[in-house]
């Protein structure tokens, strides 16, 4: 998770209290006034809260499009979770006392329960702070604050520029916060699997390598530097006096505050190497480790199952798509078992653009064209369609690694910034082509780009629903999408729609394997075997997608877990409604009041359905 979904909520510019006046206090009001008037009164509470909660996170107030508190990073220390925390709990004590909540609309109730939802969740966490792994291989913010100053923050003014380059001494005081985190939960006796040190000496050490830290080519983090100061020359802000003035002071900073922060957190995770476990355990064992694991499962699926019922409906679903796979196998062909399909797309040079950047270039030139394809068809399947621009491109060096998982970022909710669909393309043995156009459709449209971007510019809601993140929803939201567009046209080659089956299958396995990790004791190469004999992902996608779930425990189960219960309102919806059923109202309802917990957004859909029946 980014640190945009860190925050239980997000934006909008607050609104005052406004009482009734003495005139209207003395008219008789009928329910749907009083309703309206306690609606009206909570939403403009609720963007007010979000504003003070905005205020913690000067990162996320970029991420959506401000340039406020812009020379700041946000606070990491545990004492700034304490007072994040205090908040939130003062603010839902606040929201109780001050609104009926059986005068409030059903979409006002949605959100009461959401901002209640949110605190349960922080509660429920408390005491599992030291179980965390605070910096570690996966999207760990050492590689992060890079990412985020190079593409998120945007200099057009000399102002930005000065404000850049205060966060670039500002990320020392960050990573030296987290830094003594990792050590408490060291102390603790939670540490990270061995690689997860690895990862994070080997992305901080390419962070600092080259100009201007060496002698060697200039690193990511300059080159970006020295592109936002040609631009400000370009556009006439600055002349090259200044440019150079701003210059040296950049330069100071990487080499003063940046530089050596990062080489503090190299010294530590290389000191304390030896003292992690060279094989590779999930949470469980850790102290309290079951109790922990538990939690996250709730966390992120939103949902009371147990490991159990997740591992268990993992392998129902498994067998499932085995016999889908074999279907597709026996369409074009091929002499073989299942396995020894497998082994042909996984080896077979006919899957894979070449290993270059020329391969890498066609890969992105290829994604484009499917999402482009699809795009034309969305008004057949939804009313509400975005607005922000997507992007399809390759990760930047400095972070990109051989197998990773593609991602998405989002753009701003005024629609300056684009949402970017990110691939790791640093080995094409690892990003075959049979599962190119489902991932293309998974990140962008009508997967993350289309959800993320429609929330962001709901009208209507408060601001805090428009930014909420919520795992299972988005990431269910992203799986649903995948089958979604073989609805719409995908997958005409049999082989794309293997990939398809071959990414369910993957977000099935990982019930399995999550669990397995986590909950009953799988090593790392019992994991990685079982993923390799249930489908075609090659192997050093899996070693990457296991190596994944250890450090970041319950989060891939959340993907299924998601998608089963959209598919499961939408059948119940075309059960109920018959004739009455819309695709385009169905998806308008599931994306239109924004990201929400699996059982806020079933009460959503069957009050769709009750009212749709009555219409």
């Amino acid at each position: 998770m980014t640190k945009s979904t860190l925050l239980f909520s997000t934006a909008l510019l607050g609104l005052t209290f406004g009482m009734p006046s003495p005139l209207l206090a003395e008219q008789p009001v009928s329910a749907v006034q009083a309703a309206e008037t306690e609606t009206d009164r909570i939403n403009a509470w609720f963007d007010e809260k979000y504003e003070e909660e905005l205020a913690f996170s000067p990162i996320e107030q970029t991420f959506i499009g401000r340039k406020t508190d812009y020379g700041l990073i946000d606070d990491f220390s545990e004492a700034g979770a304490d007072r994040e925390f205090a908040w939130l709990r003062k603010t839902v004590a606040e929201m109780q006392s001050r609104f009926d909540y059986d005068k409030l609309s059903p979409e006002a109730q949605a959100s009461y329960d959401i901002w209640s939802y949110n605190l349960e969740q922080a509660e429920a966490g408390l005491p599992y702070r030291t179980n965390r792994y605070v910096l570690h291989q996966h999207n760990g913010l050492q590689s992060f604050f890079p990412t985020f100053l190079i593409n998120t923050h945007k200099v057009a003014t000399e102002a930005d520029m000065l404000a850049y380059i205060q966060r670039l001494s500002g990320v020392a005081t960050a990573l030296d916060q987290l830094l003594v985190r990792a050590q408490a939960n060291a102390a603790a006796g939670t540490r990270p699997p061995r690689f997860a040190y690895e990862g994070v000496i080997d992305q901080s050490t390419k962070i600092v390598s080259g100009a201007p830290f060496d002698d060697g080519e200039p690193s990511a983090i300059w080159t970006a530097t020295e592109a936002k100061l040609q631009g400000l020359v370009e556009s006439g802000e600055i002349d090259e006096a200044r440019a150079a003035v701003l210059r040296e002071q950049a330069k100071a900073a990487l080499i003063s505050d940046f530089a050596p922060a990062y080489e503090r957190i190299i010294a530590w995770y290389k000191a304390d190497l030896p003292n992690t476990d060279p094989t590779a355990k999930g949470v469980g064992a850790l102290a309290d480790g079951e109790a922990f694991y538990n939690y996250r499962l709730a966390n992120q699926t939103t949902t009371e199952l147990t490991a159990d019922e997740i591992h268990n409906l993992g392998l129902a679903e498994v067998a499932r798509l085995r016999a889908d796979m074999e279907a597709v196998k026996d369409e074009v062909g091929f002499d073989g078992d299942l396995q020894a399909f497998f082994k042909y797309i996984r080896e077979d040079d006919r899957f894979y653009f070449s290993n270059d950047d020329a391969g890498a270039d066609q890969y992105i030139a290829a994604a484009k064209n499917h999402i482009e394809a699809l795009k034309k068809k969305l008004p057949d399947y939804f009313g509400i369609l975005p607005k922000t621009d997507l992007e399809v491109r390759r990760v930047e060096s400095f972070r990109e690694r051989d197998g990773a998982a593609q991602h998405y970022r989002s753009g701003t909710p005024d629609g300056s910034r684009p949402g970017i669909y990110y691939a790791h393309l640093s080995d094409m043995r690892a990003m075959p082509i049979p599962t190119l156009e489902v991932i293309a459709y998974h990140e962008g449209l009508p997967g993350h780009h289309m959800q993320i971007s429609i929330a962001q510019e709901l009208t209507g809601l408060p601001t805090f629903r428009t930014q909420a993140g919520y795992t299972a929803y988005s990431e269910g939201w992203g799986l649903y999408a995948e089958t979604l567009a073989k609805e719409m046209g995908g997958y005409q080659d049999p082989y794309s729609e293997f990939g398809r089956l071959t990414s369910e299958i993957w977000r099935a396995i990982r019930l399995v394997v999550d669990t397995g990790l986590h909950s009953k004791g799988w090593s790392e190469e019992q994991a990685v075997a079982y993923f390799l004999e249930n489908s075609s992902i090659p192997e050093a996608a899996v070693r990457s997608e296991v190596r994944r779930y250890l450090v970041n425990p319950g989060q891939a189960t959340s993907y299924k877990i998601g998608m089963i219960k959209i598919l499961e309102l939408r059948a119940r919806a075309k059960q109920e409604l018959g004739d009455k059923f819309d695709i385009r109202a169905f998806h308008d309802v599931v994306l239109g009041g924004g990201a929400l917990p699996l059982g806020i957004l079933e009460q959503r859909v069957d009050q769709w359905i009750a009212a749709t029946k009555e219409a």
